[in-house]
């Protein structure tokens, strides 16, 4: 163990694999690799040696690894640990946090993006034993009070970002469209992070008349202006201690942007008509479905303002773009509605699949309100796929809107290569895919100037596969890189 002056790394994976992968990785970088597969073994190799970091996974064959790390922290409380899982949900991302992991990677992770971690780690050893700030029990029950559900990859971005902010007080800018759940990412961070204790409280700017807007925030004094006959307390002061979540910030008037500025600034506000300052202790989570840059370069949003929200920019990527999870949603969403008293009911997997090529124009918004409405008014405990085509429609699509820059959408490009081939029988699907694929992964290399790694992030896909892709394709990745 460390021989040779390598750093000696224990890797705990009951799948052998993934274990010689990250072994062969590691050992090529120059780490010396301890393998075993179990919780029992991983404790008497920590009794009998010392290790410079710990990779495990989460179930182990005699364990929860997770649950277990108490002990992995008395007997080494400096080493950091790397925790890996294929149980991809927020719940265990938040666990990992809560456990003080260095980093958390779902499977299946990019193999690069992992040994950068295991260097990154290792160097900042000394630095980590500073960080012992528990999250408790807020884990549990997480899927039911804030449905953040799902186990694709994009939305396995915004987990370990989730997790990133719990333990401090860094202002959070959502974005994403509507319907994504922007204010559920919101209640998140507040219910599992510092501030759970404290309020949150939430306030849509767009909703708000504008002459109003710097009222509802800061709060007025009596006689401020026609209609105050008594003191209000604003949002900020009400969200003393907590959280203040400022919905659709694109919307807020120009001149209570200036305001929010400088409270944001100082960390006081003013109510209108008054004259004091008053200390405020917020933290500050923002969203806005509105691109916020050309509203910059318009003037209607204040540049200095949009760099003091967006210190941990969050983006929730649209339904349309995680349509592998829109099983898991629609199995929530039904036990949501049998909560509030509508019959229970399941999908058949035709039905699941029906969903599955619908648009979501209004994102996870539109499939709750879709799942209830099936619950509502389906005759049969179990939804078949003509029972929903009865009571939602008849829409089927491949893609929600524009794709090319002369408008044509995916579906209408399917259709007119499906116009255009002599199809077999048997081969529809195989053949779709390799016409479509191809493109595809093209257009992305061209969009990212030959990054596979931001090609792969933008298809939404593990950078291996792609990379995997393109050789079985005969691709050049060179050739779309820019010119220095």
């Amino acid at each position: 163990m460390g021989t040779s002056g390598k750093q000696a790394i224990l890797l705990v994976e009951d799948d052998a694999a993934i274990a010689t992968v990250i072994t062969a990785a590691l050992e090529d970088e120059g780490f010396a690799i301890s393998h075993c597969t179990g919780i029992a073994a991983r404790d008497r190799l920590l009794k009998q040696h010392g290790f410079a970091l710990m990779l495990t996974d989460v179930i182990l064959e005699d364990g929860d690894g997770l649950a277990s790390l108490a002990a992995v922290r008395e007997r080494a409380p400096d080493m950091p640990v790397i925790v890996l899982s294929a149980q991809n949900t927020l719940d265990t991302a938040v666990r990992a946090s809560e456990s003080d992991a260095f980093e958390y990677f779902p499977k299946p992770f990019d193999l690069d993006e992992l040994v950068h971690a295991v260097r990154q780690a290792v160097g900042q050893r000394a630095n980590l034993a500073q960080s012992e700030a528990e999250v408790e029990g807020e884990a549990e029950g997480v899927g039911t009070r804030m449905p953040l559900v799902g186990r694709s990859t994009a939305m396995q971005s915004v987990y370990r970002m989730i997790t990133r902010v719990l333990r401090n007080d860094l202002t959070v800018l959502i974005t994403g469209e509507s319907g994504t759940g922007k204010e559920l990412v919101a209640e998140a961070i507040h219910e599992l992070g510092n501030r759970r204790t404290g309020p949150f409280v939430a306030v849509n700017t767009a909703a708000i008349p504008a002459d109003l807007v710097e009222s509802e925030l800061f709060g007025h004094e009596k006689g401020a202006f026609t209609g105050a006959i008594a003191q209000a307390i604003g949002k900020f002061e009400q969200a003393n201690g907590g959280t203040l979540f400022l919905d659709e910030i694109g919307d807020m008037p120009a001149e209570a942007q200036t305001r929010l500025l400088r409270a944001l600034q100082s960390g006081r506000i003013r109510r209108v008509g008054g004259r004091q300052e008053i200390a405020v202790n917020v933290r500050i989570i923002a969203a806005t479905n509105r691109d916020l840059a050309p509203m910059i370069a318009a003037g209607t949003f204040r540049e200095d303002l949009f760099y003091r929200l967006n210190v941990v920019p969050i983006e929730l990527p649209p339904l349309r773009e995680r349509r592998e999870d829109i099983g898991a949603l629609v199995q929530h969403f039904l036990i949501l509605a049998a909560e509030d008293g509508l019959p229970r009911r399941t999908l058949t997997p035709e039905a699941v699949n029906r969903l599955e090529q619908r648009a979501w124009r209004g994102n996870v918004r539109e499939l709750r309100n879709v799942v209830y409405r099936l619950a509502l008014m389906a005759r049969e405990d179990r939804i078949d796929a003509e029972s929903l085509a009865d009571i939602i429609g008849e829409e089927i699509t491949f893609g929600a809107g524009p794709v090319r820059e002369n408008g044509g959408s995916f579906a209408s490009a399917l259709a007119a290569w499906l116009a255009s081939e002599t199809l077999p029988p048997g081969t529809l699907y195989h053949r779709a895919l390799a016409a479509f694929e191809k493109p595809l992964i093209e257009h992305a290399l061209g969009r990212t100037g030959g990054n596979q790694l931001r090609a792969a992030q933008l298809l939404g896909i593990n950078r291996n596969t792609l990379r995997k892709r393109i050789g079985e394709l005969g691709l050049e990745p060179d050739r779309f890189s820019q010119p220095s």
